[in-house]
């Protein structure tokens, strides 16, 4: 028996959401209904996750990273602080 494209679908989403939320990804996994299907293994309900009208990728509200300009390509590697962690831009 093997899992359809569908069920590690699910499968992915459900892990996502539980580490966006840092929340335990066992209750959404043990609620799922199965069936078995000529695809293999398929979630009769899978897990969704919901997403706020408006995202913003970096602090200032931006969703596009910042410009590089001339004065990045020095010996320090710039850094970029977003709402998903910091980012440090390799040297040039």
């Amino acid at each position: 028996m093997k899992l359809s494209n569908q069920a590690v679908g699910a499968i992915m989403l459900a892990l996502q959401n539980s580490l966006l939320n840092q929340t335990d990804i066992m209750p959404v996994m043990e609620s799922w209904d199965l069936e078995l299907s000529t695809d293999g293994l398929v979630v009769k309900n899978p897990p969704t996750v919901n997403f706020p009208d408006e995202v913003s990728l970096y602090d200032d509200g931006s969703e596009t990273a910042p410009p590089i300009t001339e004065g990045d390509n020095t010996e320090e590697a710039s850094t970029t602080s977003s709402t998903f962690g910091t980012y440090q831009r390799p040297k040039i």
